[in-house]
Formats: structure tokens, C-alpha cells, sequence
């Protein structure tokens, strides 16, 4: 088998056993499969800090409805 065939198919299975092993391997390689995949999921998020826009988005709106509360009605 060449190596890139082997790479192939290491890649592969590797990304069923963390996808989807937990769902029919036995009890030792499901626990390891459940916990490889939450480990990832961690380091992935954790590689975005929280995140906060620099602009209010809702403040044309908010001013708005500030405006049109402060004037009533015109009728």
C-alpha cells in the first residue's frame, strides 16, 4: 500500500472514530471517541476569544424609539 493510500485511510477513519464512535464502538473506544471530540471542540473554541462588536447596532433604533416615546402622539 503506498503511503499516501495509508494517509488516506488514517485521515478517514480517524475523523469516523471522533465523529460518530461513541455512537457503536464498545465502552473503552466510546468514552475515548466522546472525549477525543469534546477536547477538540474546546481547543477550537477556545481559539476565539469572546467577542464584542465595537459599534451598538441596535443604537439607531434605540434613539428612535426614545424619540417617538419623548414626542407621544401627534394627532
Amino acid at each position: 500500500m503506498s503511503r499516501k493510500k495509508a494517509n488516506t485511510w488514517f485521515i478517514l477513519l480517524s475523523l469516523i472514530f471522533i465523529g460518530f464512535g461513541d455512537s457503536f464502538l464498545p465502552k473503552p473506544l466510546s468514552t475515548a471517541s466522546f472525549q477525543a471530540r469534546t477536547k477538540i471542540n474546546e481547543f477550537i473554541i477556545g481559539l476565539f476569544p469572546d467577542w464584542e462588536p465595537k459599534t451598538n447596532p441596535y443604537s439607531r433604533t434605540e434613539r428612535a424609539l426614545e424619540e417617538t416615546e419623548k414626542g407621544g402622539s401627534r394627532r
